[in-house]
């Protein structure tokens, strides 16, 4: 049996019999029946629960007149994306700022996680970045076919027919680099963050820690940047017209 987190644990105990036959369904047998919902599937729920909080509150509290601190937060992060998204995409970047912020706000909260005992960073965990990487790669995939139709796919064979073959295999290996890029960069930089702020507070608990737990934090910041500005590079070679 795991080690399970506290909420992992609340969660097994309600809801493991549910999981198992959803997973039954899809011939998914996991490796503990009765511990079927991982840490790091967990903390994805918790993230996705705080996030739906943190946007109904911001929804319902929506004022022109006085604003609250919640209101202003969402604002500069909505703005702060939408402008890197105009400087990176150019023109109808504006669609893709829903996306882009829910990403970078999911991921952002994901690897301060591991900050509050009793919690853990899901990005540490290969599986959660793996999503985040293939769910983005489709994502921009189908927007450079609703931008190009299937124009868009000329890319991937080039304009001389006889080194079709050659381009082909070429494009399709930099566009699959591009889901492992997204993975292994923010799966490593977060373990890596993790590991090294555990060893520094096993040996010495005062003090130099708070050193390292502010580099947790501007990593943390940084890789979700990053990430962000990965997809949206991506997104603006996908609905380029210049296919």
């Amino acid at each position: 049996m795991p080690t399970q987190l506290l909420f992992t644990r609340f969660l097994n105990h309600n809801f493991a019999g549910p999981v198992d036959k959803l997973l039954a369904l899809f011939h998914v047998k996991p490796a503990y029946a009765q511990a079927p919902i991982t840490n790091a599937f967990s903390m994805e729920l918790l993230v996705f629960a705080i996030l739906i909080i943190y946007f109904l509150v911001v929804r319902t509290t929506l004022s022109v007149e006085t604003p609250n601190g919640i209101q202003h937060l969402a604002e500069m992060t909505h703005e702060f994306v939408s402008e890197q998204g105009e400087q990176i995409i150019g023109h109808g970047s504006e669609k893709f700022s829903a996306y882009l912020t829910a990403l970078f706000i999911f991921i952002l909260l994901s690897n301060l996680m591991g900050l509050v005992p009793g919690l853990e960073s899901p990005t540490t965990n290969v599986s959660v970045p793996l999503g985040l990487a293939l769910l983005t790669f489709a994502y921009y995939q189908y927007y450079g076919i609703r931008a190009n139709g299937w124009q868009y796919y000329k890319q991937f064979v080039g304009p001389v027919w006889w080194l079709s073959p050659l381009i082909l295999v070429i494009e399709v290996v930099s566009h699959l680099a591009r889901i492992l890029s997204l993975t292994v960069r923010l799966y490593a930089n977060m373990f890596a963050g993790d590991m090294l702020t555990l060893a520094f507070f096993s040996i010495v608990p005062i003090g130099i820690p708070i050193i390292f737990l502010g580099l947790h934090i501007f990593v943390a910041g940084i890789q979700a940047y990053v990430f962000m500005l990965l997809a949206m590079i991506y997104l603006s070679l996908a609905v380029a017209h210049e296919h």
